[in-house]
């Protein structure tokens, strides 16, 4: 596993299958040295069962077992639509040709003979954990020009349309409309120009993540400094919506942060909240530090509340979440792709907490730095 092309911080999860005591140690004495978590499984149905349960990211398999065989395990494995990306190596003594086919066309990658030598069994674990991985960023790029495409495709056409639309009218009945009708176009058309924006500004910052082209710069910040700047910005949002907007962060609190990143976090959040809290309402901007010397920042609204569906999307890449706000604010979801990013680039993780109809509230961690 020492290669560059593996993440350091990534520790893969194998599950080692077979019947045989001897061989799962001799397997297991061969891979874990190399820095793998390795789980040892003495059964066909056994390994189903850990299979479902934690999503290995390799599986090494015997075909020969009591019960039920490897062929039959890896079969239900790559039947599974959480599991049927798991690469499945099957070693055996078996060496005929109908054995070979056999194990490939149930989904196995490759086929190890008994008895087998160390070197090539790490040589073969390592290339196709290597494979795996590069498949999933792969992926995770596609899904990125998919959202990007979409973004532009849809979400952006829609509030410019809109924008050209009103233009028209206002160009060629400017004469005939009152000056009621006028103030409102020129009010809607303030929004949808802010809404514009604020789409193209995160279009572009996340672009600038997606390539890697985001400076990282790492330094003590007054976090109460931050979230008032941040809290200013969104005033006046908030007073068209008749929100109150709320700071209980101490003045001395101090953040290990990038300065631009965190705003960006809060900004994101902040907006969040306005989008989807009725008129009248109340955002809350609070912070607390946890044991792991982190600050635990928290973005509380008393808006219409995500449903759980909808949680278990928010911070996907490949998911639809966009929905319109109470104003008929744009959403894209963007924003909070943003946030995750750059939340876990201080190494710090998000989260939610919601029940629809009766608001949600944003938890996300940065480090803490102590007077």
């Amino acid at each position: 596993m020492k290669d560059d092309t593996l993440n350091s911080l990534y520790i893969p999860n194998i599950l080692i299958v077979d019947d045989y005591g001897a061989n799962l140690k001799l397997l297991d004495d061969i891979l874990r040295p190399e820095g793998y978590k390795t789980r040892l499984i003495p059964g066909g149905k056994l390994a189903l069962l850990a299979a479902e349960k934690e999503k290995p990211d390799l599986i090494l398999l015997d075909i020969m077992m009591p019960g039920m065989d490897g062929f039959e395990v890896c079969r239900r494995i790559k039947e599974n639509p959480d599991l049927t990306d798991v690469p499945v190596i099957f070693i055996s003594a078996l060496g005929d040709t109908d054995s070979i086919v056999k194990a490939l066309t149930t989904g196995g990658v490759d086929y190890i003979f008994k008895p087998f030598q160390s070197e090539e069994i790490k040589a073969r674990v390592h290339t196709h954990l290597k494979l795996s991985q590069q498949t999933k960023e792969l992926r995770e790029v596609n899904a990125t020009k998919d959202k990007f495409f979409s973004i532009i495709a849809h979400d952006l056409r829609g509030p410019l349309g809109g924008f050209m639309e009103l233009t028209k009218i206002i160009a060629n009945e400017s004469q005939i409309l009152t000056g009621e009708q006028k103030k409102d176009m020129n009010e809607t058309l303030s929004i949808s120009a802010q809404n514009t924006y604020n789409l193209l500004e995160n279009l572009l910052e996340w672009s600038q993540v997606v390539r890697g082209n985001t400076a990282f710069n790492l330094q003590n910040l007054i976090l109460k400094d931050i979230i008032t700047g941040c809290v200013n910005l969104a005033a006046e949002s908030a007073r068209e919506k008749s929100i109150s907007l709320n700071i209980e962060v101490s003045n001395e609190l101090q953040v290990f942060a990038d300065s631009n990143m965190i705003q960006t976090v809060i900004r994101n959040l902040l907006s969040n909240s306005i989008k989807f809290t009725p008129n009248g309402g109340e955002v809350t901007i609070s912070s607390e530090p946890d044991e792991n010397n982190m600050i635990v920042i928290s973005v509380k609204d008393s808006g219409i509340g995500i449903s759980d569906q909808m949680q278990a999307k928010l911070f996907s890449i490949d998911a639809t979440t966009k929905r319109s706000g109470t104003n008929k604010e744009l959403s894209t979801g963007l924003g909070l792709l943003l946030c995750k990013e750059f939340v876990e680039k201080h190494g710090g993780k998000i989260w939610v907490e919601s029940v629809e109809g009766r608001g949600s509230t944003f938890y996300f961690t940065i480090p803490f730095n102590p007077v």
